[in-house]
């Protein structure tokens, strides 16, 4: 895959562009909402620690063309609001998973379709992708009503999938193909 340290995608209200190092104190206060991450896949930060080196490792990733996770900040402002992401890429199937969150504060307003959105008609534009996946837990209802509305399939259970802290929990697998992406429909 190509390097990602250039993309940036634009919205009507919003801006998607990677993490700098100055975001580290907004991405803390975002992964550290125990709401927020209630559907994710590991417990709520608690350092800034962990900003940093996840920004610092999406810095190497991105030169790499290996995963593509870009804050959704707020496009006449630069506040960070959240992250989506490209991950788990397979070149030779033209395969990607999607990841998102946004912050509680900005939740119910359609900020996670517009950002995912974007991603992807780059996704199957600039990167050529054939399919788009997406893994969420079945009691993030929001989480799968966004996805729907963007085109996604729901196409399977996988129970009892994740273990976070002592809470187990199933995913649903969502998938998208190229040829049913219509980016005018959200």
């Amino acid at each position: 895959m190509q390097a990602f340290t250039h993309v940036r995608l634009l919205t009507e209200r919003l801006a998607l562009r990677p993490l700098s190092l100055g975001d580290a104190e907004q991405l803390l206060g975002i992964y550290s909402d125990s709401e927020f991450m209630r559907y994710w896949s590991s417990k709520p930060w608690t350092h800034i620690d962990q900003a940093t080196a996840l920004i610092e490792n999406d810095r190497r990733e991105l030169a790499a063309g290996e995963h593509l996770r870009l804050g959704v900040y707020l496009r006449d402002q630069s506040e960070l609001i959240g992250t989506c992401s490209l991950f788990n890429l397979n070149e030779g199937s033209r395969r990607g998973e999607v990841g998102y969150g946004i912050a509680r504060a900005h939740w119910r307003r359609g900020y996670m379709v517009e950002a995912v959105s974007a991603l992807i008609t780059f996704a199957f534009g600039e990167l050529g992708l054939h399919r788009l996946e997406a893994d969420i837990d079945p009691r993030n209802e929001g989480s799968a009503r966004g996805l729907e509305r963007l085109g996604f399939a729901r196409e399977g259970l996988l129970r009892e999938r994740w273990i976070v802290g002592e809470e187990i929990s199933d995913s649903v697998l969502y998938g998208l193909l190229k040829r049913e992406w219509s980016p005018a429909a959200p």
